[in-house]
């Protein structure tokens, strides 16, 4: 029963694949992929948000982040993509399988590995307190049991691998020149 259009849309196109397999029309199945993070995580997500957020941070303007007590699933893009290799090439014609880390992380922990992995001092770092509606509900795990089955897929990315990458990819993005050189000693 999806409450937002995002995940009604989900619900549609995965009827849609799941009805034209059955049909005999498609080979096609349905991933359904967990929170997605690591290298060229974009900036609207919480993670690469933060990461964008933590570049500029400095003595000047310290950051606040106000964190949720949810807990999430959260994959690495490289495993996204080897589990998407593996379902074209694999007997899952007609399946949903679920594609994520299979554990749930508290978004304290996910905020405090990248922030390990930027090097920013803990002291420019607060966390703020205050409610926040989390949009995607309060916790999610995925059962990646079928996945691992029928195609011989799990997750070989470790989350605190994943936002270190996270956090290399983004240094792309302009960064003052004193907060760069603050973090390069450390």
């Amino acid at each position: 029963a999806p409450r937002t259009p995002y995940a009604r849309t989900k619900l549609v196109g995965s009827r849609i694949v799941l009805g034209a397999a059955d049909a005999g029309r498609v080979d096609g199945c349905v991933l359904r992929v967990t929170n997605v993070c690591g290298p060229g995580t974009p900036r609207g997500s919480f993670l690469g948000g933060l990461a964008h957020r933590l570049r500029h941070t400095t003595e000047d303007a310290p950051l606040t982040v106000t964190l949720v007590d949810d807990r999430r699933d959260f994959i690495d893009v490289r495993d996204v993509a080897e589990a998407v290799v593996l379902a074209a090439s694999s007997p899952v014609t007609g399946r949903v399988l679920n594609i994520g880390q299979g554990d749930a992380f508290s978004m304290r922990e996910l905020a405090g590995l990248l922030i390990a992995a930027s090097q920013v001092p803990d002291r420019l770092v607060r966390e703020e307190s205050g409610a926040v509606r989390s949009k995607g509900g309060s916790w999610t795990q995925a059962d990646i049991r079928l996945a691992r089955r029928l195609m011989g897929w799990s997750p070989k990315v470790a989350l605190k691998e994943s936002l270190h990458d996270l956090w290399a990819a983004s240094a792309t993005s302009s960064r003052p020149a004193a907060a760069a050189a603050r973090t390069e000693g450390h």
